[in-house]
């Protein structure tokens, strides 16, 4: 019998896509990271907490002879500004350090087996389709306690700490089952990207309204272009998003906290299934199923084609197609139209949240290089390299002064400026409860493809959510803003 807060070691292995291990000749790696407990199953493990030192320039007394490892997910933002530049910053300051960099888009299957076997890296960029379940790390204890981080001196600055030279989000969401364990490192924009330069040359506006919007979907039908399209393969979340940003458009941002709190019928509230029926009926008049074979890149490359209009994505994807991209598009922001005419959200409300996760292993040979590591990474000079690489903006304040920004990063500048205090809330049971995100994620594609309704896509997700809800076995977090 489990109690809260206590995980079973199957349970563990599930949650993190290991049932494989269990019944295979690595099934006794297992004991090398579960923590003993009653009866053979371990209770939730805290988070390894790392002492700082008292030297400002090495707060975490990391032993320069110690080797680093990082992997890094190797997706839009690329590998080459951890190889090429935080890594290098690693090196200056511990000089003939050994570093092993590896770049994967296989997060989860590549590391999972690793963390469970005690064999870890030290720094890990979680991310992609196939990230890891931070939740179910975070109960075996496999991640490091990131307040130590948040509390060391600044490099720019001794006298501030990190904490106070970084984005307020960047602290409400690094906490995983009430400890600080993630970085994310992004500020990301995510709502409706459309080519500003195939609207201007047709004279389009942007459609702030619902029936501007569907108005201009007849428009481009007799043109032979896609109002809309998401990718069904390897990105419908997305779409996910996309819904949900809507239905916190229509009702407030109290939507996504209820979702996100696990709140009774959160997922069958009105503004919830207005958003999904909406864009279920774009899809059904303004979209292409063909689109559903297609991953993101491939419907990315279509858009760049001019073949699409709006694609429900965030502002990495600017980078992530830049060698795609023809010199007749411009990437640009758009936010949700009016639905109902009554939004608690004004036209102009978009998302605006941190991405991009980073953890430290706490199992890893190297945790106090992570930790620096990180400190680094959230130097001006390390934010500064980054969005130079990447043409991503960093939650390090100041840190873009001086750096020219392509035309899309620019474009949702100005969105968030003109958004002021009306900005969407980032969801975060994607992080919290990965099981039911991929839910989801996948009923996601099966309404979009047709074969359930919105009413049925709300009522599944729903059952799926309160599952969840009475699983003692899943570690419950609450938010309040």
């Amino acid at each position: 019998m489990t109690h809260p807060g206590e995980i079973t070691r199957r349970q563990l292995i599930h949650r993190i896509g290991l049932t494989a291990l269990a019944a295979g000749p690595g099934a006794g790696l297992l004991s090398a990271c579960a923590t003993a407990g009653t009866g053979g199953e371990p209770t939730a493990a805290p988070a390894t907490s790392l002492a700082a030192s008292a030297d400002p320039k090495n707060p975490f007394g990391v032993d320069a002879r110690k080797p680093l490892e990082v992997v890094i997910f190797s997706g839009g933002y690329g590998d080459a500004y951890a190889k090429d530049l935080h890594e290098e910053q690693y090196k200056k300051a511990f000089p003939g350090v050994t570093i092993k960099h590896t770049a994967t888009q296989e997060i989860g299957t590549l590391l999972r087996p690793r963390l469970v076997g005690g064999d870890a890296p030290d720094v890990i960029n979680n991310s992609g389709p196939k990230s890891m379940d931070l939740a179910a790390l975070a109960a075996e204890g496999a991640l490091a306690d990131l307040t130590p981080l948040f509390d060391a001196p600044s490099i720019d600055d001794p006298a501030k700490k990190v904490r106070d030279t970084i984005t307020p989000a960047v602290i409400i969401n690094a906490q995983v089952t009430g400890k600080d364990l993630v970085l994310n490192y992004t500020v990301s924009h995510r709502a409706l990207w459309y080519n500003a330069k195939l609207f201007a040359t047709r004279g389009w506006t942007v459609p702030t309204t619902w029936q501007e919007f569907t108005a201009l979907g007849e428009t481009a039908k007799k043109e032979g272009i896609l109002l809309f399209a998401y990718p069904g393969q390897k990105g419908p979340y997305y779409q996910l998003w996309n819904a949900l940003y809507t239905a916190a458009k229509i009702g407030g941002n109290q939507v996504i906290l209820d979702i996100d709190n696990l709140v009774d019928n959160a997922w069958l509230a009105e503004p919830m299934k207005r958003a999904v029926t909406v864009w279920a009926e774009i899809q059904a008049k303004y979209g292409d199923k063909a689109y559903l074979g297609l991953d993101h890149t491939q419907t990315q490359i279509k858009q760049l084609q001019n073949k699409v209009l709006f694609y429900p994505v965030g502002s990495w994807v600017e980078n992530e197609m830049v060698k795609d991209k023809p010199d007749d598009f411009e990437y640009a922001i758009a936010p949700i139209p009016e639905v109902t005419g009554t939004d608690k959200m004004p036209y102009g409300a978009i998302q605006v949240g941190v991405g991009e996760n980073f953890v430290v292993a706490a199992k890893g040979k190297n945790p106090q290089g992570g930790l620096e590591y990180l400190r680094i990474m959230l130097s001006k000079e390390g934010a500064r390299a980054f969005t130079e690489k990447t043409k991503n903006v960093t939650v390090v304040n100041g840190a873009t002064e001086g750096v020219s920004l392509p035309a899309g990063l620019m474009s949702a500048a100005k969105a968030q400026d003109k958004a002021g205090q009306n900005i969407i809330t980032e969801a975060r049971f994607e992080g919290w409860y990965k099981e039911l995100f991929d839910y989801a994620t996948e009923q996601t594609n099966v309404l979009m493809a047709g074969r359930i309704t919105p009413d049925e896509f709300c009522a599944n997700v729903q059952k799926k959510a309160d599952g969840i809800k009475k699983d003692d076995s899943v570690t419950k977090q609450t938010r309040s803003q």
